[in-house]
């Protein structure tokens, strides 16, 4: 959920400052498309689960800050907020679960900075680096993403993270006969336009 959003700024940016060889800076914005996709998956010790992130909540314009220098790009200030609210898992029990393990209650937005991104070597992938905060705990991640020109930019990839990391506990069911692997997947799909 928050990785997609701040992936598509990633993918954005990146395909735009890219283009030019010297150090540059540049202030833009973008916005992501509702074609887009963004789910966090998990498993159980009985099945599988899949929360969707509802993207037309990303209606307004994200600004986006940074400096390009040898094929990277720095980002100044480049934040996302994401309400936790925003992820339908299909029900409202599992909802409810998935907003505990979150813990919504104290911590409603999920905050990702984008600090830089890197151009990887076969030259039709990044890699960006995001200080991730969930629940009060922050974390840098360092995520491969595929980047295809259409339609503006389409960008894609997966990241695992360890609910351990954060702090988060999944809730047990069934006085602890069913509970949630540690870790959980994110795999989005995100059309990004410059505004």
């Amino acid at each position: 959920m928050i990785f997609k959003k701040l992936i598509f700024l990633i993918f954005i940016v990146s395909a735009l400052a890219f283009t030019t060889r010297d150090s540059s800076s540049k202030n833009t914005s973008v916005f992501i498309n509702s074609d887009s996709y963004l789910y966090v998956k998990g498993t159980t010790n009985i099945s599988n689960f899949s929360c969707d992130f509802n993207i037309s909540t990303l209606e307004n314009k994200i600004p986006v800050s940074f400096i390009t220098n040898a094929g990277e790009m720095i980002f100044d200030n480049t934040v996302l907020v994401l309400e936790t609210d925003c992820f339908d898992c299909g029900g409202k029990a599992i909802n409810n679960d998935f907003k505990k393990i979150l813990k919504s209650d104290n911590h409603p937005k999920i905050f990702l900075n984008l600090e830089k991104i890197s151009l990887l070597n076969n030259g039709k992938s990044v890699e960006a680096k995001i200080a991730i905060e969930i629940a009060g705990f922050k974390k840098t991640h360092e995520i491969p993403v595929k980047i295809k020109k259409e339609h503006g930019l389409l960008v894609s990839g997966n990241l695992e993270l360890s609910l351990n990391e954060y702090n988060l506990e999944a809730p047990k069911k069934l006085f602890g006969l069913i509970s949630i692997n540690d870790t959980i997947e994110i795999d989005f799909k995100l059309r990004v336009q410059e505004y």
